[in-house]
């Protein structure tokens, strides 16, 4: 689920002057959302980046500090032997001599694919097939001086050496649902966000791989009809909470002497090697590890010439580690950064190479969100922060050694930032409330150079269509004490005197946010063309608020979360224009789960509910997402007994609409199935609506329009 994070929610703000003139299908349209920039990669040296053109035809090589193109590295036009006319994505050697083509782009899970990848030797300007084989690869990763790729084919790795033209195979032993070596197996996709454990240590002469077993992995299954007279199976490794993990191990390829040994990194039963990472030393190898519980954090410095481990870094946590910060460790030459929650908050620490703490780098009473970047010949380190509040963004850099943090981020509002390589340059995303994101390119210190896109015409769009104003607002918590960050939309012509109905939307996932001062652009605000008043409200658990606001919930998912929405919806029925009779709550994923979990615990408060894609039970879920937040059943039975949906279904008061996608391999169509059969027990009526084929997102074909004119509808009936 990684963090359950509803990523098909994509907003628009829009209301009409006098009478309504924009439909559901307008908001679900492009028409108010902002544009983006095609992406840009950066060079080895920081002072270029990689563009393909519009056309996907050629790879160009661009000045940061001018704009201008300066070369072009691929042209399908003009490269010797080349088979095809575009191409869908690009990887350039650190030397610039060769460029990886992709074609034919096959999704393997939410983020990994396989491909038909070409080689481009720029020099010569001639394209080649990167293998032979006949199957498709996945991850190719350069070697340092861009003389050797490695990559994957049918779960084992592949070398090409350019210089030779050769291609060989380094492991033998990757097979389907059993043995994978330097890619990832679902669950560590998933939920560490990583497809690749492949890295090449700095001499270009070692090649070091995580090896997955996911023998012992139970094995998930649906049903896939597509129009078939007889349906399909889909079948993958799925390990649920409390059942046995993949076992992984960290192995080295001499690719000289063409021989693999294992490490010898202390590993707990079930336990993860979420990232790999060579220092600036070929034999020193840094295995970061996370016990089973995820509440120790362990880094070895393994040496791939004696397989002796040695630890540098432990991290233990009452609750447990975030495993986004393992992407916080950037190696300089005697010491490392890390992101570590050991004072209350989320901040940036500087460890020596023995893994002697140095020096706490930034303090107070916020958190930093992710370190961006780090420019070691300055030792100058760049993070975003939630300094100013916990629903804003800020971009910083500080220097190590004199540890004063300078703001680079202009504007207030919600700020994030992609850096160049060394820290030269950034690219810079702005927007608030009330503005469409301004994309902006910026030097290291801040200064703007230039607008890359300014999103004029959908500002202007907005501003003629009067879009409402977010109302920003606190509520109290249900423990009376705590204060919550939400917001209010209120519908065209709101009239104070009149009683309106609310859909209260909301995801209350651990560390996710909805509350921001961000442009959003979303479907509920064709709710407002109906008379309803929409409102937000993040719960405790929810980010950027510190340690223990965030982690309140742990072993007890469901209860603080739900009671809170109980607590706002109390909140918003005591406002004079709310009708106390009229208040629904609508979410996905987590917001799916969170909204039976409310409807079941609310004594009525809610009339009518939307969940959608749910989690009704969590010993349904993954393991490294689930037993991070609640362990495993068998070690807290009592919390997954109280967070679970189907347990309470006796107990669901209002109406409820459930949907589920029947083809979800993230949160399976089971929990929906499962949380049926027990309302139907309970002699509980309610309406259900499935989508064949369709996974988590429910996206394609006519689908989310179909969805969306589903859920307005119920709300429309069951609210007035």
């Amino acid at each position: 689920m990684r963090k359950l994070l509803f990523t098909a929610m994509t907003a628009i703000c829009v209301v009409t002057a006098s009478a309504q003139h924009y439909t559901l299908e307008d908001l679900l349209s492009d028409e108010f959302a902002p544009r983006s920039i095609t992406a840009m990669v950066s060079s080895e040296d920081g002072t270029h980046f990689y563009q393909a053109d519009p056309q996907q035809t050629a790879v160009i090589k661009y000045s940061y500090s001018t704009g201008e193109a300066v070369d072009t590295l691929f042209n399908t036009r003009t490269a010797r032997n080349c088979s095809f006319d575009n191409f869908q994505g690009f990887l350039v050697s650190s030397d610039e001599n060769r460029v990886l083509i992709y074609r034919d782009r096959e999704q393997v899970y939410r983020h990994s694919f396989r491909a038909n990848y070409y080689y481009h030797d720029v020099r010569r300007n001639m394209v080649r097939k990167l293998s032979e084989h006949l199957s498709k690869q996945m991850i190719p990763t350069f070697s340092p001086d861009g003389k050797m790729v490695a990559y994957v084919i049918e779960n084992n790795i592949w070398l090409t050496k350019f210089d030779f033209d050769t291609e060989s195979q380094v492991t033998k032993d990757g097979e389907l649902n059993k043995v994978i070596n330097g890619a990832t197996d679902w669950v560590y996709e998933e939920e560490f966000g990583v497809t690749r454990l492949l890295e090449f240590s700095p001499d270009n002469r070692l090649l070091a791989f995580v090896r997955t077993d996911e023998s012992a992995v139970k094995e998930f299954s649906f049903q896939t009809f597509n129009k078939q007279l007889y349906p399909d199976f889909y079948r993958f490794k799925y390990p649920k909470a409390g059942e046995a993990n993949s076992t992984v191990e960290c192995r080295v390829f001499d690719i000289e002497s063409r021989t693999i040994r294992a490490l010898d990194v202390p590993l707990d039963a079930g336990g993860y090697i979420p990232r790999i990472k060579f220092t600036h030393d070929p034999d020193q190898l840094a295995v970061m590890t996370l016990n089973r519980d995820q509440n120790r954090f362990d880094m070895y410095f393994a040496s791939p010439r004696s397989m002796v481990s040695k630890l540098v870094l432990r991290e233990e946590s009452k609750y447990y580690i975030d495993s986004d910060w393992l992407n916080s460790v950037h190696f300089l030459k005697d010491r490392f950064t890390y992101i570590s929650e050991k004072d209350g908050y989320s901040h940036i620490y500087i460890y020596g190479l023995s893994g002697t703490m140095q020096k706490q780098l930034t303090t107070g009473n916020y958190d930093v969100i992710s370190l961006l970047g780090v420019d070691e010949p300055t030792e100058t380190v760049f993070y975003e922060a939630a300094d100013e509040s916990p629903i804003r963004r800020n971009i910083y850099k500080v220097n190590i050694n004199k540890g004063q943090p300078q703001k680079l981020s202009q504007q207030p509002g919600y700020n994030s930032a992609s850096f160049s390589r060394q820290g030269k340059f950034f690219v810079n995303r702005w927007s608030d409330a009330d503005t469409p994101t301004v994309i902006t390119l910026h030097d290291g210190n801040g200064k703007q150079l230039r607008v890359l896109e300014d999103n004029q015409s959908v500002r202007a769009k907005a501003a003629s269509a009067q879009f409402p104003r977010r109302e920003y607002i606190t509520v109290p918590a249900a423990d009376g004490i705590t204060r919550l960050n939400g917001w209010i939309l209120k519908p065209h012509n709101f009239d104070p005197t009149r009683k309106y109905p609310v859909v209260m939307i909301q995801y209350s996932g651990p560390n996710s946010q909805q509350v921001l001062d961000r442009y959003k652009a979303d479907w509920y605000y064709a709710l407002l063309n109906e008379g309803i008043v929409v409102a937000c409200v993040d719960g405790r658990g929810t980010g950027a608020r510190g340690e223990e606001f965030r982690k309140s919930t742990y072993l007890n998912l469901g209860i603080k979360e739900s009671d809170d929405q109980i607590a706002a919806a109390r909140y918003l029925a005591s406002l004079p224009y709310i009708d106390k009779n009229g208040i629904g709550i609508w979410g996905w994923s987590y917001g799916g789960y969170n909204v039976l979990m409310s409807m079941s615990r609310g004594n009525g408060i809610f009339k009518a509910g939307v969940a959608i894609a749910p989690v009704t039970d969590w010993r349904f879920y993954d393991t490294v997402y689930t037993e991070r937040f609640m362990r495993t059943p068998q070690q807290n039975s009592e919390g997954y007994e109280k967070g679970s949906a189907i347990a309470l279904a006796g107990r669901l008061e209002g109406n409820l609409l459930l949907i589920h996608g029947m083809a979800d391999d993230n949160v399976h169509f089971q929990n929906s199935v499962e949380y049926t059969r027990a309302l139907v027990e309970a002699g509980k009526h309610f309406d259900m609506f499935f989508f064949p084929d369709k996974d988590h997102f429910i996206a394609g074909e006519n689908a989310k329009r179909y969805l969306y004119g589903k859920v307005i509808d119920h709300f429309k009936r069951n609210l007035k």
